[in-house]
């Protein structure tokens, strides 16, 4: 008697005599997954990797299948997208630079605001003016080879070609340890951290570019190693350079931007890396919306200062 035809249960058309070692339905090789014994079918290995728990690193990042850093890519294109978009219309960076507290005239020229209101003919822009967007835009911007009326770097171009490079080198370290959302929000409080900071401290000044964040990003790589309990001497050495830019930099750029974002940085990333591990997701996510709301109240209270 000549034995029944089997085939495979997710393709009828396709004749087949090896079954699932699991659930014993019949598979073409298709549908065939190697295992510890025989095979698997597509439906029991995806079962399996659901009740398999995934990998965490010690500050709680999934750890990633890719080894990508794909928000760090993501990062770096909407920087250069936006770099791109002020060589078209220059006008970008005045529009959405950060700035404090500013004055349009009516010639359509920009003053400094002196405090106070009742400016007839002049309209308040920057975030006193409720622009408040300008606290992270800016960071997301930088100079064009021309510069603004802002004013301009000695080095054109170089401004985002050192930035982004800086992104690239740390952000793909810092994102493999925190993993893609914590390192999104480290970046971003970072980058509102510095904008803050450059508010309460020079308010008419307008500044641009995603240092910032940066140093953010050094402030965790510093915090992320010395959790790890890693060789430091490297990590310190790295560190000196850093802070020294700081200080060389301040001649031409944004040191309370840098400083702010350092400040921040440091603090979210101790929030991560010593938080409770049975409570870690809720401390961590909790720390960052305390964080960010001391940094809403600290631009409230300057803001009814200045206009006040």
């Amino acid at each position: 008697m000549e034995a029944a035809v089997t085939t495979c249960y997710r393709h009828p058309s396709y004749e087949t005599y090896v079954s699932c070692t699991r659930c014993e339905r019949f598979i073409c090789p298709d549908c065939m997954r190697e295992a510890a014994v025989g095979h698997h079918c597509v439906d029991c290995v995806k079962e399996g990797q659901r009740s398999i728990r995934q990998a965490r690193t010690v500050f709680g990042g999934a750890v990633a299948r890719s080894a990508v850093p794909i928000v760090t890519y993501v990062l770096i294109g909407l920087n250069i997208a936006a770099y791109l978009g002020e060589l078209v219309s220059p006008g970008i960076v005045d529009r959405f630079a950060m700035l404090g507290a500013g004055l349009d005239g009516p010639d359509g020229e920009h003053y400094v605001y002196e405090g106070g209101g009742g400016f007839p003919g002049f309209d308040v822009v920057g975030v006193a003016g409720g622009e408040w967007y300008r606290l992270m835009t800016g960071a997301f911007l930088h100079l064009p080879p021309g510069g603004s009326s802002f004013g301009s770097l000695p080095f054109g171009v170089l401004h985002i070609l050192f930035n982004m490079y800086a992104l690239w080198n740390l952000g793909r370290v810092v994102e493999e340890q925190l993993g893609r959302a914590r390192y999104l929000a480290l970046y971003l409080l970072s980058a509102l951290g510095g904008s803050v900071l450059v508010y309460l401290i020079a308010p008419f000044d307008g500044t641009v570019g995603a240092s910032g964040a940066i140093f953010g990003l050094g402030a965790a790589f510093y915090v992320i190693n010395r959790r790890l309990g890693r060789d430091m001497r490297a990590v310190n050495r790295f560190m000196a350079g850093f802070l020294i830019w700081m200080v060389i930099s301040a001649g031409f750029a944004s040191w309370q931007g840098h400083l702010g974002g350092l400040l921040t940085g440091g603090i979210v990333t101790v929030a991560y890396a010593y938080a409770p591990a049975k409570r870690r997701t809720v401390v961590q996510a909790a720390a960052g919306v305390v964080l960010f709301a001391v940094l809403v109240l600290l631009v409230v209270l300057k803001t009814s200062a200045l206009t006040g």
